[in-house]
């Protein structure tokens, strides 16, 4: 279900908002770390128009749109400063299934945002979205981001061989589904 009027998801310390055009420089500034974009779609050249023009993409964005990525900017409760941001797809073809990525900035590894951030995402797609099914892929060397997946119940369901950016890798997908008999 399409959330058209999202606003924010909180809980003790994040925000998770919608992007503003404020939040370009940080955006950028852990979108081009070598380190962070190893693992990600983008690589270490992302500038400061590509994090403005991204933005401003997702100005009429919704989440929960089937089929659509929508990208929730990670800030700090206290002072709105951006940490990281997490991702929704909802499956075009099946609503009640959806795909979550998240990063963080780099300063911010190891104070628990990124699971704090990402239980948040989890709660919102079972709850508001309608969502039963979520699936998170991290490359094997990425420990953190399976310990997250881990850490929140999620459970390794495959591994695939393949090449990313030119490196041969092993993609680990997991999956956590909702508790339906304890939703009602």
């Amino acid at each position: 279900m399409t959330d058209l009027n999202f606003i924010s998801i909180e809980t003790e310390r994040l925000v998770l908002r919608r992007f503003r055009p404020d939040d370009a420089a940080a955006f950028a500034a852990y979108r081009s770390d070598p380190a962070i974009a190893r693992y990600q779609s983008w690589d270490e050249t992302y500038s400061i128009e590509d994090a403005e023009r991204f933005i401003a993409s997702l100005a009429r964005a919704h989440p929960g749109e089937p089929g659509e990525w929508f990208q929730f900017a990670v800030a700090d409760r206290a002072t709105d400063a951006l940490v990281g941001d997490c991702a929704l797809h909802v499956d075009a073809h099946d609503s009640t299934r959806a795909d979550i990525g998240y990063t963080l900035s780099p300063e911010h590894h190891g104070n628990g945002y990124a699971t704090e951030a990402v239980a948040a995402l989890v709660a919102y797609a079972f709850g508001s979205l309608g969502v039963n099914r979520i699936q998170a892929t991290a490359d094997e060397r990425n420990t953190p981001s399976i310990r997250l997946a881990e850490r929140l119940g999620f459970a390794a369901v495959a591994r695939v061989h393949t090449t990313f950016k030119g490196e041969r890798c092993v993609e680990e997908t997991y999956e956590l589904v909702r508790d339906v008999a304890g939703a009602d």
